[in-house]
């Protein structure tokens, strides 16, 4: 009988990753739910010319979870710089025959996971081709998910609310996976292009109501200009619940401050350290220093994974 808690993670991008490599050293089941909404670079260019969904984070969840030897996950993160596939990832060129081979993406997952030992499972949202469009405070409309990430508008606009085009259902291996979690973890990541295109899909914010699970919501350590610039942990977690349509259960926010020097690249590029001033609700606050020790501000994986670890009900 298999008894280890079981962990469901909802996000995209770096931030999941950082979730993924510290939970993978202990004893839990891990379902990886990545949003399908990415449309930028590599990525982009695969969806338009061969009509699959989106790999980037797929990818870089199959690499978080792998066992594998170093250099093969090396191999699936190396970036081509020169010929007709400047730009692209193997990974994603490898997820892409994959797909094509089997006939399905998610097909195409399954035997990457076997090919890198992935610990857990790694599960698309969605199966369906969706578009993420944001609103902003003006009325205008931005569309594609490359487009909010890396705004050619004016980044100093509000976004009043993100949906995708056309709606979207719940995978259901996504609904399995929520049902039987005993913590779902939503974050950290992009607020608006990684972690809430999950809660936009049509049964999502369903199963995570419904599931028995310890809810987490990982509050980000900096903000990101155009999208969530001038934010606090308050208005990250209340963004949150919007789209949840509910509460979560705990709250995790960094405490400790990053040295200047450190701030001083993404204050560059009009980035921000989250602050938590007058956070509070019907869920636990959880304070604690998340970060790591030096390089880019980040969540430290195994002070992330710890601390969710000693707050999940078994």
């Amino acid at each position: 009988m298999n008894n280890k808690k079981k962990i469901a993670v909802i996000g995209g991008g770096t931030g999941i990753y950082s979730v993924l490599t510290g939970l993978k050293k202990h004893p839990v089941d891990i379902s990886a739910i990545v949003t399908m909404a990415d449309s930028g670079g590599s990525t982009g260019v695969l969806r338009e010319e061969f009509g699959i969904l989106p790999p980037g984070d797929i990818r870089r969840a199959l690499v978080a979870l792998s066992e594998s030897e170093e250099l093969l996950c090396d191999l699936f993160t190396y970036r081509f710089k020169k010929g007709n596939i400047e730009g692209h990832s193997f990974g994603n060129l490898f997820l892409t025959a994959l797909s094509k081979l089997e006939g399905d993406f998610q097909q195409g997952i399954q035997q990457a996971m076997k090919l890198l030992n992935v610990k857990g499972k790694v599960i698309p949202v969605t199966t369906e081709d969706v578009d993420l469009f944001a609103e902003l405070e003006n009325g205008q409309v931005i569309e594609g998910e490359a487009n909010i990430d890396t705004p050619q508008h004016d980044a100093s606009l509000k976004i009043e609310k993100v949906f995708l085009k056309p709606e979207a259902e719940i995978n259901p291996r996504a609904e399995q996976a929520l049902k039987d979690a005993n913590a779902i973890i939503i974050g950290p990541g992009d607020l608006y292009t990684s972690i809430i295109p999950n809660l936009l899909v049509k049964g999502v914010p369903e199963a995570i109501k419904a599931s028995k699970a310890d809810k987490f919501y990982i509050c980000n350590l900096m903000t990101k200009h155009g999208e969530t610039h001038g934010f606090s942990a308050s208005d990250f977690v209340n963004t949150i619940k919007d789209y949840l349509e509910g509460d979560v259960d705990y709250v995790l926010v960094n405490n400790k401050r990053p040295s200047s020097e450190r701030i001083e690249e993404y204050e560059q590029e009009g980035a921000e350290f989250v602050d938590s001033p007058g956070l509070k609700g019907p869920f636990k606050i959880i304070k604690e220093d998340l970060i790591r020790g030096s390089g880019y501000i980040r969540h430290d994986p195994e002070k992330t994974a710890q601390v969710i670890l000693n707050n999940v009900n078994t």
